[in-house]
């Protein structure tokens, strides 16, 4: 049998490069293509020690039109998994121009190429920011989607929009977007984790960087929430679990499973778990005490959201394996491994 050649867009980001590393041992062929714009090629090289395959990869960016044409006409996919996207909330909110832009046209750029090539299977990284502040938690994909509460979570419904409408119009077009709520960990190999460019975004990897010095002080964004310990809640899935989700949607695409051409599943553990709690965790597991600080709100932020990832188990097959110290001891695993700097 031919083995099956899937594209990774983002694949030297964080998720993807792990997500490539587990298709790979999975069986499939993977081409990584990334603009470097919030990646390090160390990710591809490290994807190509942990596998020992000889991963292609190409340099450009998904809103080149011309780049991407060059690209599917230089071999086969049987399948796209779309990470290329700007990320950060925060971000989001003070550029939002920027967001909407690479976002949505990376997106568009990608599917247009797959229906000029032939290639009508794709897994979308979306996000939970769909669900906006939830009244009913956990969220199941019966969850209304709200407003979004930033331009982040804003371009990942929209995209969803995208396809639905898309599945509509294409028959052979089949896509399963993926709402997961927020990685952290590392590969338990030391050779990848996450790279953030300058000041982290997110809170995991700013836990590792004032734990290893390189930030004075984490801040706490809030504490006046209606919450058990007044810090926002979050549902936090290991890196590698999440990996694995994408083989299993990968799977279910390419085998035919699908129910409808356009299915959406929460990737995420169920358990919901505060900041403040999230900081114990990581002091105890890796017996160190971190520098932190109550700071006010941020923009963008809501409350609490965890998953209800009971469909994602019944469908796919997949649930979430590592526990939360496992997934914090990974990370400050890669954070040693980078010592004094962040590459």
């Amino acid at each position: 049998m031919d083995r099956k050649c899937i594209l990774v867009t983002g694949g030297a980001g964080y998720i993807g490069s792990h997500t490539a590393v587990e298709l790979i041992a999975a069986g499939y062929d993977v081409v990584i293509v990334d603009n470097l714009s919030n990646s390090d090629p160390s990710a591809v090289e490290g994807v190509r020690r942990i596998t020992g395959a000889e991963v292609p990869f190409v340099e450009a960016d998904c809103c080149d039109d011309g780049a991407m044409e060059r690209l599917f006409r230089s071999r086969r996919f049987d399948a796209v998994i779309h990470f290329a996207a700007a990320k950060a909330v925060g971000e989001s909110v003070s550029e939002p121009l920027r967001y909407y832009r690479n976002n949505l046209l990376s997106l568009l750029g990608v599917a247009g190429q797959m229906e000029r090539h032939g290639c009508d299977r794709i897994v979308f990284s979306s996000s939970c920011t769909v669900y906006g502040e939830a009244d009913e938690l956990p969220v199941t994909e019966r969850t209304p989607r709200r407003p979004a509460a930033s331009p982040y979570g804003n371009t990942k419904q929209i995209c969803e929009d995208i396809l639905r409408d898309a599945t509509a119009a294409r028959p052979a077009l089949r896509a399963i977007a993926l709402r997961y709520f927020n990685p952290i960990g590392a590969h338990p190999s030391g050779l990848i984790g996450e790279l953030p460019r300058g000041v982290p975004q997110n809170l995991v990897p700013y836990v590792t960087q004032t734990a290893a010095g390189l930030r004075e002080c984490l801040s706490v964004f809030g504490d006046d929430y209606p919450t058990p310990d007044g810090s926002c809640i979050r549902d936090y899935i290991d890196i590698v679990d999440l990996a694995r989700a994408h083989v299993a949607a990968v799977r279910r695409l390419l085998e035919g499973a699908a129910a409808a051409p356009f299915e959406v599943f929460n990737i995420g553990t169920g358990r919901g778990v505060s900041v403040l709690e999230l900081i114990r965790c990581f002091e105890q597991t890796n017996r160190l005490k971190l520098a932190w600080r109550i700071a006010p709100r941020r923009a963008g932020d809501i409350t609490a959201i965890w998953a209800d990832p009971s469909l994602a188990r019944t469908e796919l097959g997949w649930q979430a394996e590592r526990s939360l110290a496992d997934s914090l001891a990974t990370a400050w695993q890669w954070q040693q491994r980078l010592g004094s700097g962040t590459k």
